[in-house]
């Protein structure tokens, strides 16, 4: 069995887990996720403490109830604490704007750029070159991040762009003669 299926998830107070055959819903104080069961996998509350298991011995069950646990984990955490993600922007009159669930960003364009926010996730701007981005679920936050970072990446020469706060840029030496 994978050893990560087979650690159990506690459910902290506040959360409410409800199995279905179809699906399993999880609602905490930040908001409701589900995820669609899976037929290879068995999922069992067992008292505040959610067991996955997989249904027979094949390597894909095993393999699956990895997955399910690993995405039942990041549900629970993220309705109870939530997911953030943290970008900085480098560069000279870099600017970014919280306007409610709209990103304005002025990243040396001839035009600003903006991003619109989907439900569920919240966009705040502490600082004109710091951008955080705060959700329940995992995933859709990553993805914003990675979309709003696609719009001008870090370049490898001076380093200016829009990047994680914890990424490291390796500079490229410029050419010589």
């Amino acid at each position: 069995m994978s050893r990560v299926g087979k650690s159990p998830i506690a459910v902290p107070q506040g959360v409410d887990v409800q199995i279905t055959p179809e699906a399993i819903v999880i609602k905490g104080i930040l908001g409701q996720l589900s995820l669609t069961q899976n037929p290879l996998v068995t999922v069992v509350n067992d008292g505040g403490v959610l067991k996955v298991a997989p249904v027979d011995e094949s390597t894909r069950a095993n393999a699956m109830s990895g997955t399910i646990r690993a995405l039942l984990a990041n549900n629970v955490n993220g309705v109870s604490k939530g997911f953030t993600k943290k970008l900085t922007l480098i560069g000279v009159g870099y600017r970014a704007q919280a306007q409610g669930q709209k990103l304005n960003l002025q990243i040396g364009y001839s035009h600003p750029v903006v991003k619109d926010v989907p439900e569920g996730i919240k966009i705040e701007t502490p600082s004109q070159t710091e951008i955080l981005i705060k959700g329940a679920d995992r995933q859709v936050v990553g993805q914003i991040a990675a979309e709003v970072r696609a719009f001008r990446p870090p370049e490898p020469y001076k380093g200016k762009g829009i990047r994680y706060a914890d990424e490291r840029v390796v500079l490229k030496e410029t050419k010589k003669k």
